[in-house]
């Protein structure tokens, strides 16, 4: 690493560590005086400042929402509102889910001609119940991806359930790497969404984000799947 970018990099380590020593404020600060405390929160405001300065790069992010908890989908999807919300285009690759129309898809293409949405699976393994027929949708619709990926007039790729696909061995995540790292220039974001991310997925990726699930309304509850929840 040359010396100007090891410079740059341990004044945003030092600026990140006194961001943190200070605190988010709050009841959580140790000042009783009202004075002493706004002029903690000016610091902060100060260093976040600086922090901001500091962090000059832009490029396409590899995203991934994974984890056994509810919100991968719904996550990503609300990164697709805030996108159309720019003006930008968007495409939404559903790789396992069947094809029922679900309020997400309604609402969506309802807001916006920007979004370009397939649901290219037939369901999930215990209703398609044919190995065979679900690798050759899951290839199909990795080929739609790459369309889109490569079509730089989107701004935002979603590859909804394609960590399934890969965990379900009808897609090498060695072929997605090595597919999004062929690409020298790349301006629109791609994420991937589904449990069970690989590894070399989650290390190639820019931001991961795990969901945690504590508690399931179907698992404890004996709750049914529902309208607004669900889909």
């Amino acid at each position: 690493m040359p010396d100007k970018e090891k410079n740059s990099s341990r004044k945003i380590n030092n600026l990140d560590h006194q961001a943190k020593e200070l605190g988010i404020g709050g009841k959580l600060s140790p000042e009783t005086d009202e004075s002493l405390y706004k002029k903690r929160m000016q610091k902060r405001k100060d260093i976040q400042s600086k922090r901001l300065q500091e962090r000059k790069l832009k490029k396409g992010l590899l995203i991934v929402f994974t984890g056994n908890g509810k919100g991968k989908t719904t996550a990503s999807l609300g990164m697709a509102l805030r996108t159309i919300g720019h003006g930008h285009k968007v495409a939404i690759i559903q790789f396992i889910k069947g094809g029922w129309k679900t309020g997400e898809e309604k609402a969506l293409k309802n807001l916006s001609s920007n979004i370009s949405w397939h649901t290219l699976g037939e369901g999930f393994t215990w209703e398609t119940q044919n190995r065979v027929r679900d690798e050759e949708l899951v290839k199909e619709a990795w080929q739609v991806a790459k369309t889109y990926i490569l079509n730089e007039s989107y701004k935002l790729i979603i590859l909804d359930e394609i960590n399934i696909a890969t965990k379900l061995g009808y897609l090498s995540s060695e072929e997605i790497i090595t597919f999004i790292q062929s690409l020298k220039v790349r301006k629109n974001h791609i994420v991937l969404t589904g449990r069970g991310a690989s590894e070399s997925i989650i290390n190639e990726a820019d931001l991961v984000t795990e969901m945690k699930l504590i508690k399931h309304p179907f698992k404890e509850q004996g709750i049914k799947a529902q309208a607004c929840i669900e889909f």
